[in-house]
């Protein structure tokens, strides 16, 4: 009997310096998941779990060569894309994707960082709107992001969620999964459309301010798994069940002082609490 190939997946998305986010945090959950990551680099960030101090854009031209190339030389199996930093890039990034219709894109609209500094500039809204969004074959805004992409107040219920998703799908995205997280309680329920469908995933909120990174490593999860070729709905299942324990052992790390990393291999490492 063969094994299966190893999937490749690309992240285009932001450097985070101290691991947590970002394209680090991309390559560790596709590592995690069983696929060989790859890395076009959107922008420099100066930060670590405090916060961030400094953005530097790179030049859109540079980030849609990193993806040119990459894609002349290896199958792609799927593409995560997350901080984007500005008009000119999304317009680049959904230039270089175009010609590759047909391989699965998670588009995770990074626009704050945890601590709140702004990582996508006012003017690239439409932009990610009307270039990046019709790309997708899964969307995953937080209640925030949602909100700002519709132009909506934040989600403050599960109907108000699940009737801002099902709006979302208008815009061009296959489909939608919005994160629960920011909602008020125990709860932290997310929603997703797709097929038509909606379904509910249940989830009880963890204790913990080690939640840096936690978005881009669910979409990359994601991407790992559509890669592999799960349908939509269960590679959501699968990724929130590995990004829950990914939480859950989060203390066993030492990382900052701050809102700290997850644990991207609690599958792989010993589980033990740091001295």
């Amino acid at each position: 009997m063969t094994s299966a190939p190893i999937r490749n997946v690309l992240s285009i998305a932001g450097s985070d310096p101290s691991g947590g986010a970002g394209i680090q945090a991309d390559l560790k959950a596709f590592s995690a998941r069983g696929c060989y990551g790859m890395a076009a680099i959107t922008a420099l960030t100066a930060q670590n779990t405090q916060g961030v101090s400094a953005v530097m854009p790179l030049d859109p031209e540079f980030v849609a060569e990193q993806i040119r190339m990459v894609f002349a030389d290896v199958h792609v199996d799927a593409v995560k894309i997350g901080m984007i930093a500005n008009a000119g890039i999304a317009r680049a990034v959904a230039e270089a994707l175009r010609p590759h219709r047909g391989i699965p894109i998670v588009l995770d609209p990074v626009m704050i960082a945890k601590g709140g500094a702004s990582l996508l500039d006012p003017d690239a809204v439409e932009a990610l709107k009307s270039e990046l969004l019709p790309l997708a074959t899964l969307l995953t805004p937080n209640l925030p992001e949602a909100a700002a992409l519709l132009g909506d107040p934040d989600a403050c219920d599960r109907r108000i969620m699940e009737s801002q998703a099902i709006r979302m799908t208008t815009l061009g995205p296959r489909s939608v999964l919005i994160k629960g997280g920011h909602l008020a309680g125990g709860e932290s329920p997310d929603v997703l459309v797709a097929d038509g469908q909606v379904t509910w995933f249940e989830a009880d909120r963890i204790e913990t301010r080690n939640t840096h990174g936690t978005g881009c490593s669910l979409s990359s999860a994601l991407a790992a798994e559509l890669a592999m070729g799960k349908s939509v709905e269960e590679a959501v299942r699968v990724a929130k069940a590995w990004l829950k324990e990914a939480v859950r052992t989060s203390h066993t790390l030492s990382v900052g002082s701050g809102h700290g990393p997850v644990h991207h291999f609690h599958d792989l490492w010993p589980v033990s609490a740091p001295t």
